[in-house]
């Protein structure tokens, strides 16, 4: 536990100006960001008695190590700033709100050419118009089914529509009248994007003029006697009505408002929001946090701002936002929302009527919010806390295990070997910090080797870490030789929320939003002889040593875990193995296992752990295995892309036509050079062609498919 008066600024050293500030603790991670009207008044808050902090203040002032902070020229730079550090550092002191489900939208694709009407989660695209979120997908698809009888836009995918572009023919919803069929032409593109823009129009809850639009055509077509198109209109309208009517009117003057309520207690809190259009609520989400930092409601409403707002821009930032508190500094706060969108915001608490009234009920549902999550996580926290204290009294350690680190060893017949490293912390999985390897420095079939490898590897990168810090004086012990470079260690590239993984971030220094802003750091200041270090506060790879390592065998992997540590030089981390035939559980130098309850929590979560990272494992050597099987004898083209890949399988049909062309016929394919010809030929020429595939049903012969393997 650092004491703060080691790393306290200096008199007349910080300045008075707005600004943001980062606590760093020893090993350079950046654990709070803050902003403050006058950064010396706020900084000498934190250099107080500690006595007289609060708690959650009085442990993040012990872990730091060092301040420093960015002067800026107004609050409203100091606001996207902190905002924008948050996100990049993701510091553990700092409130931040996470949503307990990928909420779903309505989405218009206007960035192509004939716009798509779909659901879509995650992350939002730019050219596309979201409209949300929603609570259940099946409401959105609701409403659009109704809709679509007036606005017939397309829903289909990319693959249906080049189908029906190619055959000629549209999909069911072309013919009962549900799509306009772009595909075959039945619409031009620009009669098609105003449906689309139609579309988008009455979704943000201009209603009115629609409606009566269609009954005015309605009334005349019935005056001329055209009874059937009348009778089409008035169900269009019917449609109209009822999918307005999925969304109740709850403020009368057709208000275009977020209403943000917060519960809280001395732990947690709970944010619920509703998006009101036009009169109605259009979409309704909710975030759990803990109170990780001292803060009150109004700190808990700015924090949800930010996160609501911090990647919108435009109309997804409301004229009025209505919240129970006011931020601290609300002026700057209304500016930045007011940069966000491009005019006027009105951030206020309601005070009467209809308004007041609908935060009375978000505020109710952020009390059940919380209420619920309580009830779950109380469970939760009380199994997970017996588990790991059952750990730690069967392998007789001193502390619980607060990260456990699980390594497993997957591959087919000696092939595609590759390791896996899965992170669990407080018994909930880190996905973010799960870690996978490739085994180079031997070919075949040998586990405990390849573990001995991965283990040397994963910790080399941790004292790799230690040195650019300074906390590793020695020199560790020489490395095996035939192990592979650390850098083949990759994270999960995979864009899959059950194998998420983040990428070694670049050690970019960065920027303040004002390029006059000043830096000031203090506290230990690294030697300047010595290798230059990413003191840049974000989350390195492989920087956090585990309590526990657990390894996915039985005595030999764990020897030879025990085996790449000793090398290494490392003894302050508990190692053991858990075997999948007995379910054992084995320690490095005894001879026999430590056999846990089958009742046992501490043995459900290694259990679960060593799943974890058995899945991660084969999940990663199938994809390695699939891509292997689908490679083209074009890859070792040096400088061949897709592009001009697939130029030449459609130009000459194959691959084994292409093998038999002469450089002048390959020369023929738009943008192919002579140079390049050449290349594709040696390649081509130097790759024996597989044997036929035979049917053993048929005995047919299954002739090269275009990527050049049999199918």
């Amino acid at each position: 536990m650092a004491d703060p008066s080691s790393y306290r600024p200096k008199p007349g050293q910080i300045p008075d100006s707005p600004g943001v500030y980062k606590f760093r603790d020893e090993h350079r991670r950046v654990i709070y960001v803050g902003k403050a009207k006058n950064l010396r008044q706020r900084l000498a808050n934190y250099f107080q008695d500690l006595a007289g902090l609060h708690p959650r203040t009085r442990t993040m002032v012990t872990t730091a190590a060092s301040v420093e902070w960015t002067v800026v020229s107004t609050e409203v730079e100091a606001l996207q700033l902190e905002y924008s550090w948050i996100k990049e550092y993701d510091p553990r002191f700092n409130v931040k709100y996470r949503d307990d489900k990928s909420y779903p939208y309505l989405a218009v694709t206007l960035n192509e050419e004939f716009p798509r009407v779909q659901v879509m989660r995650g992350a939002k695209k730019k050219g596309v118009r979201y409209f949300g979120p929603y609570g259940h997908a099946w409401a959105i698809r609701e409403t659009v089914d109704l809709m679509l009888r007036v606005f017939p836009v397309r829903t289909c995918s990319a693959g249906v529509f080049k189908n029906a572009a190619r055959t000629g023919r549209p999909c069911l919803l072309g013919y009962i009248g549900k799509c306009s069929a772009p595909c075959v032409g039945r619409v031009t593109p620009e009669e098609h994007r105003q449906l689309a823009d139609d579309f988008c129009d009455f979704m943000t809850g201009r209603t009115g003029t629609y409606i009566r639009r269609l009954e005015k055509d309605m009334t005349a077509a019935a005056e001329e006697m055209e009874y059937e198109r009348a009778a089409r209109l008035r169900d269009d309208v019917e449609a109209l009505r009822r999918a307005m009517e999925k969304s109740a009117v709850v403020l009368a003057d057709a208000t275009d408002a977020d209403l943000i309520a917060v519960a809280e207690d001395e732990l947690e809190a709970a944010v619920q929001i509703f998006h009101v259009r036009g009169g109605r609520v259009r979409g309704q989400r909710g975030w759990v946090t803990d109170k990780v930092e001292n803060v009150d409601t109004s700190g808990l409403v700015e924090h949800a701002l930010q996160q609501l707002y911090g990647e919108e821009a435009g109309d997804s930032v409301p004229k009025e936002v209505l919240v129970p508190a006011l931020p601290e500094h609300p002026d700057a706060v209304s500016q930045w929302l007011a940069d966000r969108r491009g005019s006027q915001v009105s951030l206020r608490i309601p005070q009467r009527g209809d308004k007041k009234d609908l935060m009375v009920t978000v505020q109710r549902n952020a009390q059940q919010a919380l209420g619920l999550h309580k009830t779950k996580r109380a469970s939760d926290l009380t199994t997970r806390s017996r588990a790991l204290e059952e750990i730690a009294e069967a392998l007789g350690l001193d502390t619980a295990p607060l990260r456990i680190e699980c390594f497993d060893i997957s591959h087919l017949q000696g092939d595609d070997v590759v390791a896996s490293m899965v992170v669990f912390e407080d018994g909930l999985a880190r996905k973010g910090e799960y870690r996978r390897f490739q085994i180079k420095s031997f070919e075949g079939q040998d586990d405990v080797r390849s573990m001995h490898e991965v283990i040397g590897r994963r910790f080399r990168r941790y004292l790799h870490e230690k040195e650019r810090t300074g906390e590793w004086e020695e020199t560790p012990a020489t490395p095996d030789s035939s192990a592979t470079p650390d850098s083949s260690a990759t994270p999960d590239s995979s864009a899959t929320p059950d194998s998420s993984a983040t990428p070694d971030p670049s050690p970019a220094p960065s920027s303040p939003a004002n390029p006059a802003a000043v830096s000031a750091p203090t506290g230990p200041v690294p030697d300047s002889a010595a290798e230059p270090r990413e003191d840049d506060g974000r989350p390195k790879r492989f920087a956090y040593p585990p309590q526990l390592l657990v390894v996915d065998g039985g005595q030999p992997q764990v020897a030879a875990a025990k085996r790449a540590l000793d090398e290494l030089g490392i003894d302050d981390i508990a190692i053991c193995g858990l075997a999948k035939r007995l379910e054992e559980v084995w320690l490095p130098d005894d001879d026999d296992p430590v056999v846990l309850p089958r009742s046992s929590e501490g043995l459900y979560l290694l259990q679960r752990i060593r799943d974890e990272a058995h899945r991660f494992a084969i999940t990663y050597q199938r994809a390695k295995r699939a891509k292997r099987i689908r490679s083209s004898p074009l890859d070792a083209v040096s400088g061949l892309g897709e592009t001009r890949k697939q130029a030449l399988i459609k130009h000459f049909g194959s691959v084994k036509k292409l093998r038999q062309a002469t450089i002048d016929e390959i020369c023929e394919v738009p943008g192919i050079g002579r140079r390049t010809a050449e290349s594709v030929a040696v390649a081509l020429a130097s790759t024996t062609p597989a044997m036929p595939a035979v049917n053993t049903a048929t005995g047919e012969i299954i002739e090269e498919d275009d990527g050049g393997s049999t199918t």
